[in-house]
Parts: C-alpha cells; structure tokens; sequence
C-alpha cells in the first residue's frame, strides 16, 4: 500500500485525522448507502470507491501496530492520569 492511496481512501470517506473503527464503519455506513446505485442520487462509481476506500482502510486499522505505553494511553484516555478520577471508584 503506498500512502497515496491510503490519502485517497482517507479523502474518499472524508475523514481528516483520528478516528476510531466504530466511527469509520459509521461513516462507510451513512455514505455508502448515500452513494448506492439503488438509492435515486447513487452512483455506482462513488459506491465502489467508497467501499474499496473503506477496505484499505479496515486494512490498515487492523495491521497497524499500536502503542501499548503509558504515555500513549494517557494520551487517547486524557482523564485517566488525573487524581480526582472519578472512573476509579468503581474500581474500588
């Protein structure tokens, strides 16, 4: 994969930065079904490449090596180092 084509995966289901899986299959979702030759604006060229863009990335999430350091965690769970953590009595 060069990251061309990982770009225009990216721009194709216009997601900008950071996302989650759940939130790239809600966008795949909601365009897919906009774009679906069966829909009255569908286009069948839009529908491929959104659902070839949605593989590559699904691909991509799912060889991607992730960060399992505190510094990592801390940084995609911000409320998690703080001392008043109010997630942490339920722990208890």
């Amino acid at each position: 994969m060069r990251y061309e084509d990982f770009q225009k995966a990216l721009d194709s289901l216009n997601i900008v930065s950071r996302t989650t899986q759940s939130e790239l299959k809600n966008q795949y979702l909601r365009l897919s079904k906009k774009h679906h030759p069966d829909m009255p604006d569908g286009n069948d060229e839009k529908f491929k490449e959104v659902s070839e863009a949605y593989k590559l990335i699904q691909h991509y999430m799912k060889n991607y090596r992730f960060s399992l350091d505190k510094d990592e965690f801390l940084t995609q769970n911000p409320l998690a180092g703080r001392p008043d953590d109010w997630f942490r009595s339920f722990n208890s």
